[in-house]
């Protein structure tokens, strides 16, 4: 019996030990509740990884359950393009005089469709390029604080003689010439409009004016705004109180009388930015 009580005690030391190593192994091991947080950290280094933007070599694999798209670098970012822009002109190299000669332009006209019909013509040689002018006035037109506020009007681009409205950009001395028709005194300095003519002085749309406080651009769309205002019967307004906007009506070339500049009929509200009527 004591042979037999030692043999089995002995067996079972030997057990427990056996025990005792395995848990003594298992306690060195990474706890269960770890393994996750450890397999996450390991899934977001190999998405950094394979992020291009991490400055992975093209070489590397991308994981096949997570697809990464490189996070956008606001220096990769293509800058924003702006419709009208323009670099500064000398007005040094703005022509006096020209041929008097036009140029039809052709880019943005409409085979079909509804709206007023209208045709941008530019006279030879100015440095005025016929299409780009075209797509500007378009722009214009088109805009929801000019004339076609709310789809109240559109306009359509011909090249024919179907157009309504004729938009001519001259030099000074051919606007003149060209204005004087009506007899309408434009002075080297402004522009008119004459029966289904409108004729944009050259220096204006190149230069702006010294009395708008804004870009050549932003002044272009006062032009068209302000004669094309005209060829749908309204007649000059003035300035409605200091410090409101301008009417497009209103010949603020001649001076603000306390208001701010301001190229467009209507406000981004759709209101009208009108003022007293001039006679």
């Amino acid at each position: 019996m004591d042979r037999r009580r030692r043999m089995r005690r002995r067996r079972t030391l030997v057990a427990g030990a056996v025990v005792a190593a395995a848990v003594a192994a298992l306690l060195h091991a990474t706890p269960p509740w770890q393994d996750d947080g450890a397999a996450v950290a390991a899934g977001r280094e190999h998405e950094r990884s394979a992020s291009p933007a991490a400055g992975t070599p093209s070489g590397a694999p991308a994981s096949p359950r997570v697809p990464v798209s490189p996070a956008p670098s606001k220096s990769a970012a293509p800058p924003k393009a702006s419709p009208r822009e323009e670099k500064a002109v000398d007005p040094d190299s703005v022509p006096s005089s020209g041929p008097g000669t036009f140029t039809v332009a052709h880019a943005g006209v409409s085979p079909g469709g509804s709206g007023s019909r209208y045709r941008v013509e530019v006279e030879d040689g100015i440095g005025v390029d016929p299409d780009r002018a075209a797509v500007d006035i378009a722009e214009i037109l088109a805009d929801p604080r000019g004339w076609g506020k709310g789809g109240a009007r559109s306009f359509r681009q011909v090249a024919d003689d179907s157009a309504g409205l004729v938009i001519r950009i001259g030099t000074p001395r051919t606007t003149d010439r060209l204005c004087g028709q009506y007899g309408l005194d434009t002075g080297g300095e402004v522009n008119c409009r004459g029966g289904k003519n409108v004729m944009v002085n050259l220096s204006r749309w190149q230069l702006g004016s010294p009395t708008f406080d804004g870009t050549a651009s932003e002044y272009r769309a006062l032009i068209i705004n302000h004669e094309v205002g005209h060829w749908l019967g309204h007649g000059h307004e003035t300035c409605p109180g200091p410090g409101q906007p301008a009417p497009a009506m209103m010949q603020q070339i001649k001076g603000l009388k306390g208001c701010v500049s301001n190229a467009w009929p209507y406000d981004e509200k759709g209101r009208y930015l009108g003022g007293p009527s001039v006679r």
